[in-house]
């Protein structure tokens, strides 16, 4: 699961976690920082996005042969880059092809507003994968006519007709994932995991007459697969080598066995050649046995992920969007967050679960601070921060689970500026220096405690099945809102002291609680459209936190809503009630997860996670005009071009940025097209 606290926080002042929140990104409230290299973090800035790069700390350690392992594994990720594409939306690749195709061709007059809209949409298309904005999951509609663009795809020659012409324009598949109550969740989602005629009743009862040959250790039916009705009857079209993207499968497969011949250990070498396996047959055994090995492999300074992983963008939980994420290990870093880890046993005894909720035994948690060499799929350009793996329940309990916090990313969000926006939103001088002087901190732990600890922690009751199964639409939101409060209930706690991670646990605690709050309750709101419900399942764990200890904490004015020259404020009156009620509301969501209580979720959702104040909603759009700063953040990725000898073979490395988004997004487009426009 991915981290997206990072963006959480990031609003509130702020870092933000996607577990993939999905994947999330720095919060543009963050307190000012100051630039200590030469190296320049930006980009460009285009609509309500910045393009941000990352730097590769540690490269030059490495052995060649490590880096040729980076390079086969990177090359293995941009190999599938347009499945991602795919599964957003089926004619994502149609219309992905025709917008470069023009924007490559087109010889008129580039200086008119509606070449310029054209340009921006084309970025927007690019950074979200598709014509479905990468958070909200609306439809993004151009600021140009289909007049104009007609004239354009005459201009050079480009097809772009019928229904990739017309949706573009039209009300028709407005929401790539619609997680609305008591709707048809599939048949309103435009994401491609599904047919067309495909409904929620389809998927529920295909998936749920599947048996897995040992109850203890269910498959992930599902996960790698498109499910269609033909002639009535509901088929899987697995994704593997001669299946559904199997062209983009094979050229994966390619560079897996190159960086399997270059495995630092036995255990690499094998889990690597598990997952070759996997892809090669669609078979969800391998892939459990893959994640096994896989959770196993501790040891080297190479990680990566690589496959079908999270199941965020299926209404109903079942379908993994393609990704990677390659990485080398931040020595320093990790030893110091290893203590988190170490202690995930203590956590867990102590938290405020039921006892019968508690696992006995938490079982090989790793933890490393990692930098990052290179991403695709569903974590680039918009990346998490935060990454716990693999998904499977007994996975967890029976082998462990590994996380990893994203180190150069997070310190490219803290070097690339920011804005007054954190002075604009909160209450007092106190709150604003103490996000100054903790925050940062506050949200590493945060990371590292919603990832270690609290996708660990827990156990489901005996017989009850997988939470997408028990929880359905709503299972994402609360295993998101559940690992968040096990980290908020931790981070104001004198243990934190005790283990050498913090040297004022109070402070530290009183920062996190004030971001959290000011994020969940206001500064997230800027990401949505006056009028929208939030619907993004990490945007609405963060409200359903917030709200809910607020509306419990009215008796004793825990947190006191303020109104001050006709701008409002929350202010945390009473720090230790309020860790109480996390702890009280974290409790529950585990019982609701344990117990697979589906009334209980809907309940909690629905009534604090779902419905905006419209009149609060309207003052923070209007705060918010003053700030130019884009809300959202993603990165280029640097390029590593090996240097060859004279007899072929790979030298040395160099590490190379891409002057702009554009010449990223094209040299992809170009080198790393390995499906056709339809599938």
């Amino acid at each position: 699961m991915k981290n997206s606290f990072l963006f959480a926080m990031a609003m509130s002042g702020m870092l933000f976690f996607s577990c993939n929140e999905k994947k999330e990104e720095k919060d543009m409230a963050q307190v000012e920082t100051v630039e200590t290299t030469d190296f320049d973090y930006n980009v460009e800035q285009f609509d309500d996005i910045k393009i941000l790069r990352y730097q590769i700390p540690g490269w030059e350690q490495l052995t060649l042969k490590e880096q040729k392992l980076v390079y086969y594994l990177t090359q293995a990720g941009l190999a599938g880059r347009d499945i991602i594409w795919d599964q957003n939306y089926r004619f994502n690749l149609t219309i992905r092809k025709a917008l470069e195709n023009v924007y490559n061709t087109y010889e008129g007059d580039k200086t008119t507003e509606d070449w310029k809209n054209f340009e921006i949409y084309l970025k927007r298309v690019w950074f979200s994968g598709g014509i479905h904005h990468h958070y909200s999951n609306a439809k993004m509609k151009p600021d140009f006519s289909s007049d104009y663009l007609k004239q354009l795809l005459t201009d050079t020659n480009t097809q772009l007709e019928g229904e990739a012409f017309d949706v573009l324009f039209n009300d028709k598949d407005s929401k790539k994932v619609n997680q609305a109550k008591r709707v048809d969740n599939v048949a309103e989602s435009a994401v491609n995991f599904y047919g067309p005629n495909v409904t929620n009743k389809d998927v529920e009862n295909f998936y749920g007459n599947k048996k897995s040959p040992d109850p203890k250790k269910p498959l992930s039916y599902g996960l790698n697969s498109k499910l269609v009705k033909e002639d009535g009857t509901l088929k899987e079209l697995v994704y593997k080598s001669g299946g559904l993207y199997g062209s983009a499968i094979d050229k994966i497969v390619e560079w897996l066995e190159k960086a399997e011949g270059v495995a630092e250990n036995q255990a690499q070498g094998d889990a690597l050649g598990l997952l070759i396996k996997y892809y090669k047959t669609g078979d969800l055994q391998t892939w459990d046995d893959y994640n096994v090995a896989w959770t196993k492999a501790t040891e080297g300074n190479i990680d990566y992920i690589n496959s079908f992983i999270e199941v965020y963008n299926d209404p109903l939980g079942y379908k993994g969007s393609f990704e990677t994420i390659v990485q080398l290990k931040d020595f320093d870093m990790s030893e110091k967050m290893a203590v988190v880890s170490e202690n995930a046993q203590w956590f867990e005894d102590n938290s405020p679960l039921m006892e019968e909720h508690k696992k006995k035994n938490v079982v090989g948690v790793t933890y490393k601070v990692v930098n990052v060499a290179g991403e695709a799929g569903d974590s680039s350009p918009s990346t998490p921060i935060g990454v716990n793996l693999p998904n499977a329940n007994w996975i967890r309990a029976a082998v462990g689970s590994k996380s990893v916090s994203l180190g150069n990313i997070i310190d490219a969000y803290n070097n690339a500026g920011s804005t007054g926006r954190l002075k604009e939103f909160v209450n007092d001088e106190e709150e604003l220096e103490l996000e100054e002087k903790y925050g940062q901190l506050a949200d590493k732990l945060h990371t590292a405690l919603h990832e270690v600890i609290g996708h660990a922690s827990g156990q489901l009751n005996p017989g009850v099945g997988e939470t997408k199964e028990t929880l359905k639409n709503y299972a994402s939101t609360l295993e998101e809102g559940r690992a968040d409060l096990v980290g908020l209930y931790y981070l104001y706690n004198p243990k934190l002291q005790e283990l050498g991670l913090v040297d004022d646990w109070k402070k530290v605690g009183m920062a996190a609680y004030d971001g959290y709050i000011r994020n969940g309750l206001m500064t997230q709101l800027i990401r949505l459209n006056l009028g929208d419900d939030v619907e993004e399942a990490h945007m609405r764990n963060r409200q359903w936190v917030s709200a809910w200890v607020f509306e419990k904490g009215k008796a004793d004015n825990v947190i006191e809503k303020i109104t001050r020259d006709g701008k409002t404020y929350y202010n945390i009156n009473d720090y230790d009630k309020l860790h109480d009620l996390f702890g009280q509301l974290l409790r529950e969501t585990q019982r609701i997860k344990s117990e697979g209580d589906y009334a209980a979720v809907e309940n909690l959702v629905e009534t604090y996670g779902v419905k905006v104040d419209q009149d609060l909603h309207k003052e923070i759009l209007e705060r918010n005009k003053q700030f130019t700063a884009a809300p959202y953040s993603g990165f280029v990725n640097p390029m590593l071009v090996p240097k060859m000898n004279d007899d072929g073979e790979i030298e040395s490395f160099s590490v190379e940025q891409p002057k702009d988004f554009a010449e990223q997004m094209l040299y992809y487009s170009k080198n790393y097209s390995n499906l056709p426009a339809m599938n």
